[in-house]
């Protein structure tokens, strides 16, 4: 087992530390960078071109770190294993940011904490096809249904979004 891996995969050992580890130790920091991204009001180009290389590397290193560890834990889907929830979070966020138009931090706060919530109540709920994707083997079975459903969070929010005139 890789030293690496274990630290990717707990997102360094936050994921073995703190209770309910998929909501404090996954989602919420992957919320607040979120949030700490768009206070840096950013030019939107550079900034879709930055999280979705950030997405990219958080799939492919995730997949590769979550297999090692419940490999190397003998468990399928280990409860530490966070960064499933790190990159289904990040990308509610990726999915919904070009159709958001975003005023002041109040209003950029409700808007990543409706993806918080979104994002938590798709991982919770698990509908289908998310339920069938977790069944799948090794790290892309624990990875598959977080990053669906950071899409459908994602879907759901810009939705929101153009309801509610964000």
């Amino acid at each position: 087992m890789s030293r690496g891996a274990r630290r990717v995969a707990t997102l360094f050992g936050l994921g073995d530390r703190l209770p309910a580890p998929g909501t404090l130790a996954g989602s919420l920091p992957t919320a607040l960078a979120w949030l700490a991204l768009l206070a840096a009001r950013l030019p939107t180009a550079p900034l879709l071109s930055a999280a979705v290389a950030v997405a990219v590397a958080l799939i492919v290193v995730g997949v590769w770190a979550a297999g090692e560890e419940a490999a190397s834990r003998g468990v399928s889907d280990p409860g530490p294993v966070v960064i499933d929830e790190v990159a289904g979070q990040w990308l509610t966020y990726l999915v919904a940011l070009p159709f958001l138009r975003l005023g002041g931090l109040p209003e950029q706060a409700l808007v990543i904490g409706s993806g918080f919530l979104l994002f938590r109540a798709f991982d919770v709920a698990k509908p289908w096809p998310l339920s069938a994707l977790e069944r799948l083997d090794g790290g892309l079975g624990i990875m598959a249904d977080d990053l669906a459903g950071g899409v459908f969070a994602g879907a759901v929010l810009a939705a929101l979004g153009a309801w509610l005139g964000w």
